[in-house]
């Protein structure tokens, strides 16, 4: 048997930890070094007694898990005792000298870098992990780690609104096993790809160096994948450099990117790339016939069927053609007692004119149309509503004009008439910094939106902008105070730089049950359905609208794509997941 040295969050080894990469070992040195970070163990490969030992280690691997062995310095060796389970990780490893470290002279703006300090810290961090593809931890498990000797964990918060929008991980290797040469390492730094602010990740790895450097210890060490061209030029630019030692990954699902080589698909936006990774997963035949516009074949056993996105052939044309026109689509849901709001179709201006009669605000939208083009939202009778109901007939000669209906954008995906995800979408914002314009503070604020989503959102600068600036009293060429918030457009549509937030877990159950009508009413299997709420938590809504080709990527870490799958292939479903399917499934009485 093996001497493993399992270390535990505020535990120290006797014996110095052996680090071959910057010196030889001992034989008083800590053997087989493997430390549980939540989201799986670290291995201190320098520290495996033979190549055999790490692989029976790594074989070990929990499911869910993503265990990393770490200082490989002869990945070949290690690779040849388990050729088929274990691939070398393409990243680089790098380390910061600390007593070479200089410490920036600013501080961070708009933010601040603190220690984790409770659970909702922790349930925030998970958030940011899912949101970036990472393997969430047990939020217990951070809470019981908050007073470890070996465990640092930082967040970054939002000054303004409290929100943690970045984190990092520290592991103390002195603290952790003895390691003699006091080195440590970072793991897990991750930014919400959400947020306003720029520079934190910059922040929490200063932050995480200054304490290190502070306690006394030699060096920080990190991997990071070889293509992340700005996280290694952030490292580089605080004084990081290479270090010659590799990683080793399992290959399991998590990895299957990292080891499959890359699909040929790499071309389709992040709607179509969604499901055709995850029926990948599955074994299924994928055919793209044209990735511009995300259009593809896929193929399991003897069922083969198109799809674009999240359409597919299931969809019919009549159930198409409903949800294409809003009129008809209000039609069929308010038959079916769904909640809609005031409507009438208006052929000029003065018929806009008249809804004022009723209605103090109204919104104007083509009948026919999309990604938020040619809707105007909130107008008064102030307001330039020719110019909107023009906006609006450049996408469609039919002109839609409706009550406006104070509250949040809720968005039910519902696939095979259930409820997989919910989320609020937020118009697109900017917040003040006492200098810039609002138009550059826009341009600056689209390119994150636009990295974010793949290029897929970006904010117009159009006539609908600058009427939302102006009834804030604001121009382009205006410079918000440090802090205002400027909201600059009314539709919280995410292809013009909306932002959308998970609510899924919090949803009310009547506003469930109002999607699963609207989807069995419009007999559509895949739609999402859009409701203006006064709160996700309460059973009012009005009904908005249809849409028969929704974004699954938007709702990650909700399981879009693997429901969209199983709808289409269901004997592809995992014989595990079809088995816990069954026994979740409610019995009938005799």
């Amino acid at each position: 048997m093996t001497n493993k040295t399992e270390v535990v969050a505020g535990q120290s080894a006797k014996a110095p930890a052996a680090a071959s990469a910057s010196g030889q070992r001992r034989a008083s040195d800590p053997m087989n070094v493997a430390i549980d970070c939540g989201w799986g163990t670290l291995h201190f490969a320098d520290t495996y007694e033979t190549s055999e030992a790490l692989a029976e280690a790594m074989r070990a691997e929990g499911p869910g898990r993503r265990d990393i062995a770490f200082y490989v310095e002869e990945p070949h060796v290690m690779l040849s005792a388990a050729p088929l389970e274990l691939f070398l990780d393409p990243s680089h490893a790098f380390r910061l000298t600390l007593a070479d470290y200089e410490p920036s002279g600013t501080k961070p703006k708009g933010f601040s870098v603190r220690r984790m300090a409770n659970e909702e810290d922790a349930e925030a961090v998970n958030r940011i992990y899912a949101s970036r593809g990472m393997v969430p931890v047990r939020p217990d498990f951070f809470w019981r780690r908050r007073d470890s000797r070996a465990f640092t964990y930082l967040v970054a918060e939002d000054e303004a609104t409290g929100a943690i929008i970045g984190t990092v991980t520290g592991v103390d290797h002195a603290r952790a096993f003895g390691d003699a040469r006091h080195g440590t390492s970072l793991w897990c730094l991750a930014v919400d790809p959400q947020t306003r602010h720029s520079g934190v990740g910059e922040a929490l790895v200063r932050a995480l160096a200054e304490l290190y450097k502070d306690r006394g210890c030699s060096t920080l060490d990190l991997s990071v994948l070889h293509d992340n061209e700005h996280a290694i030029q952030l490292y580089e630019k605080l004084g990081f450099g290479r270090l010659q030692v590799y990683t080793l990954k399992r290959k399991n699902p998590i990895n299957e990117r990292l080891f499959a080589g890359p699909a040929p698909e790499v071309n389709l936006n992040p709607y179509a790339r969604i499901i055709v990774e995850e029926a990948r997963r599955r074994g299924i035949d994928v055919d793209v016939i044209e990735a511009g516009s995300g259009l593809f074949r896929l193929t399991y056993g003897g069922r083969s069927l198109r799809c674009r996105e999240s359409l597919s052939e299931m969809t019919s044309a009549v159930a198409m053609s409903i949800c294409d026109d809003k009129a008809v689509t209000r039609t069929i849901v308010e038959r079916a007692g769904i909640v809609v709001p005031d409507e009438i179709e208006a052929e000029t201006p003065a018929a806009v004119k008249a809804m004022f009669d009723k209605h103090e605000r109204i919104v104007i939208k083509p009948a026919r149309g999309e990604q938020g083009r040619g809707i105007s939202v909130g107008l008064t009778a102030d307001d330039d509503v020719d110019a909107a109901f023009m906006r609006a007939r450049e996408v469609c000669e039919r002109v839609l004009v409706e009550e406006f209906v104070e509250g949040d954008d809720l968005r039910l995906v519902v696939i095979d008439h259930r409820v997989v995800a919910a989320a609020i979408r937020k118009a697109a914002r900017v917040f003040g910094d006492g200098q810039s314009t609002v138009g550059t503070l826009i341009e600056k604020q689209s390119r994150r939106r636009a990295s974010a989503t793949g290029g897929e959102a970006s904010i117009p600068l159009d006539g609908e902008t600058e009427r939302c600036l102006k009834a804030q009293g604001l121009t382009m060429d205006s410079v918000p105070d440090d802090g205002r918030e400027v909201q600059v457009r009314r539709t919280a549509n995410l292809h013009t730089g909306g932002t959308i937030h998970d609510v899924t877990d919090h949803v009310h159950p009547a506003l469930v049950s109002a999607a699963v009508r609207v989807s069995r009413a419009i007999d559509i299997p895949v739609v999402g359905v859009d409701l203006m709420v006064p709160s996700h938590r309460e059973s009012a809504y009005r009904f908005i609208e249809a849409n028969e080709r929704p974004g699954l990527a938007n709702h990650e870490p909700q399981p879009t794509a693997e429901r969209f799958i199983d709808l289409l292939f269901p004997q592809s479903i995992p014989h595990a997941a079809r088995q816990a399917a069954r026994q979740s499934e409610p019995t009938c009485p005799a």
